[in-house]
């Protein structure tokens, strides 16, 4: 076997090629396919996972789903309102099921203290208590200044005392509130009733007991010194 000289091994290790060489821009490149390969893996396992919920909801009755919002919006409704005067504490429970414009904007303006310092206008005894703005609804403003003492009214079981109410066609900028202090036999057609007092009823009639002048506005200032509401009691 032929010996190959020192010189020969030389030229031929000079014209091996060496080894290629990988860029950076090549190993960037590799590291963002793997990581979007990944984010879409996962992308594909959270939609798969909570796809079996979603499909229950969206398989409902129209009408189910309604009923559930609804459901979820009485739920978040607190069911009472706490009224502090200077004769002391009523307890008023919300009707959930009343007209859901009125009960919200009570509960709209209850969060924002709207009844906080809120003057008792009119008080009249065997009939009604209202506090609110003074230039009120028009057909509310004759209801009241025309009532008459009891004996006068033809009382109806079916409208009891001690609700709460407030003008059908209220001002935008304001909301009266009526105590009724006794069954009123066209109630439903003056105010819409929104709640009840389920507690202080000897309040309400201690405040209505106040001297008032001819066209029964308490003579001594008496008012709603806060409003809070509370989910339970």
């Amino acid at each position: 076997m032929a010996r190959i000289k020192p010189k020969q091994l030389l030229i031929q290790s000079k014209t091996k090629k060496s080894p290629s060489r990988i860029s950076y821009s090549s190993i960037i490149t590799w590291n963002l396919i793997v990581v979007l390969v990944v984010l879409s893996l996962y992308a594909t396992y959270r939609h798969w996972h909570h796809r079996p919920s979603f499909e229950a909801e969206m398989d409902l009755p129209l009408d189910e789903n309604v009923e559930r919002s609804e459901d979820s919006m009485k739920i978040s409704t607190p069911n009472y309102a706490v009224m502090d005067t200077a004769k002391g504490s009523i307890t008023i429970e919300i009707y959930k099921d009343a007209s859901a414009g009125v009960v919200d904007r009570f509960v709209k303006l209850c969060k924002t203290d709207y009844f906080k310092g809120m003057p008792f206008r009119h008080v009249i005894k065997n009939f009604v208590i209202q506090g609110g703005d003074f230039d009120f609804n028009g057909a509310a403003q004759e209801w009241i200044l025309k009532a008459k003492a009891s004996g006068e009214n033809t009382l109806s079981p079916k409208h009891e005392a001690f609700m709460i109410g407030t003008t059908k066609s209220p001002n935008s900028k304001g909301f009266d509130i009526f105590i009724t202090t006794a069954p009123i036999p066209d109630l439903n057609d003056k105010i819409v009733v929104f709640g009840r007092v389920i507690k202080g009823e000897d309040i309400v009639q201690e405040i209505e007991e106040i001297d008032t002048d001819d066209h029964y506005q308490p003579k001594t200032p008496i008012g709603i010194i806060n409003m809070t509401l509370r989910q339970e009691l």
